[in-house]
């Protein structure tokens, strides 16, 4: 009876021994985009209805995405329909914000609100008295008052005024909803 060899395999995560198998160098698929190299692992469509695929990395996948619109091609009354079923289906998800599963900057703030924070300089957790702080200091800096002739900071004080605008909806409806 010919004696058995002893196993290389270690158990989990499964090292084994350098028998020259497998130590060839990995093919990572590159970015398709020009000058770009970070690896490609996210697929997006050449053309619609067809099976051809640009593969870009993180990057330059949400470039790409930026100004999908999930509603194009619809009529009015099916894309409110469509975005109807998708909170419906979604509203279960919406009971984590009660255990404080989510926090602001992951989604309990619109795409507005995050705007008018950027305009402020404020960072997305912030509580509405630093938003208030902020406001307050810009307005007295680029007021047309303080600044007379100014077209510019004139053009800037009517984005401070309409971020805080958003922003001071938003917090009084929280305070609303409880």
């Amino acid at each position: 009876m010919p004696r058995q060899r002893r196993s290389d395999d270690w158990g989990f995560p499964r090292w084994r021994s350098y028998d020259g198998k497998g130590r060839e160098a990995a093919k990572v698929r590159l970015c398709d985009r020009v000058n770009c190299s970070e690896p490609g692992n996210c697929p997006a469509p050449k053309a619609p209805n067809k099976p051809d695929k640009w593969y870009f990395c993180e990057k330059h996948a949400a470039e790409y995405n930026k100004n999908w619109n999930y509603f194009a091609g619809l009529d009015k009354d099916e894309a409110a329909a469509r975005a109807h079923d998708e909170q419906r289906d979604a509203s279960g998800f919406r009971q984590s914000a009660h255990y404080q599963w989510a926090g602001p900057g992951d989604g309990s703030r619109s795409r507005d609100e995050m705007r008018a924070l950027d305009v402020l300089g404020v960072e997305p957790d912030a509580d509405f008295e630093t938003v208030r702080k902020a406001y307050r200091k810009m307005a007295k800096e680029l007021h047309p008052d303080v600044n007379p002739g100014d077209e510019e900071a004139a053009a800037e004080f009517q984005k401070v005024q309409a971020s805080y605008d958003v922003l001071k909806k938003a917090e009084e409806l929280r305070q609303a909803l409880g």
